[in-house]
């Protein structure tokens, strides 16, 4: 098993002059400790891979323990772009985990990623954002789109993902296509139009918030005081 952290980018919206994932949250965790201290509970430390970009010595730094690929190019790239520097990097044997280095979530949402053995999305059905990545489905259950352009969503992606074994270099060639601006999102959207299933998990029961502006960041924090 592999685990990705992408934290390659520069959070402009929240403004706190250091990478985002470094941001510490109302019960003194960083957002990045907090995913690992998650992640822990179902790998080693050696299986945690994390993509920097924006000032990675902060983060070199604090996590010295941990691998790192270095997105050189992240002012002007996305996260496609970040997953394809850190699958580069990887022999492509194996499972992928890998989410967005601003997500807040309870511990127990990882459980069914881990055990699942397809390929999958974590997705949130209780509100749909305007300026979310959302999904929809096909008929039998599995995804259909997923992108911040869609107008029928059922929910949002919620940035946490995993690609099994029997998919990586399939997926690997979507990134390849994805451009600097590309979300990953858009390369799992190729996935799919090769007729590989992408199954959802619904953790709608627990929570989980990417932050993205001082008001999620508060919201999280409100939580996290509860």
């Amino acid at each position: 098993m592999n685990i990705i952290i992408l934290a390659a980018g520069m959070g402009t919206r929240l403004n706190k002059n250091k990478p985002k994932c470094l941001t510490t949250l109302s019960n003194g965790e960083t957002i990045l400790q907090r995913q690992i201290n998650a992640l822990l509970g179902y790998v080693d430390k050696k299986d945690i891979t994390i993509v920097v970009g924006y000032k990675k010595n902060m983060i070199q730094k604090k996590y010295s323990d941990y691998s790192f690929i270095f997105n050189s190019n992240y002012e002007n790239t996305n996260t496609a772009k970040s997953l394809l520097y850190a699958l580069d990097s990887k022999q492509l044997d194996s499972d992928f985990i890998w989410l967005n280095g601003d997500v807040v979530f309870d511990p127990e949402i990882l459980k069914p990623i881990f055990e699942l053995k397809k390929s999958s999305m974590l997705v949130n059905t209780n509100s749909v954002g305007a300026e979310e990545v959302k999904y929809n489905v096909n008929d039998d259950g599995t995804i259909n789109k997923v992108s911040k352009n869609i107008h029928d969503g059922l929910g949002e992606a919620v940035g946490i993902n995993k690609i099994s074994s029997f998919h990586v270099k399939q997926f690997k060639h979507q990134l390849e296509k994805c451009g600097n601006n590309d979300y990953f999102e858009y390369a799992i959207e190729l996935l799919i139009n090769k007729n590989i299933k992408i199954y959802p998990i619904d953790i709608s029961n627990f929570f989980c918030c990417e932050i993205d502006t001082q008001y999620d960041l508060n919201f999280v924090n409100e939580y996290l005081e509860k």
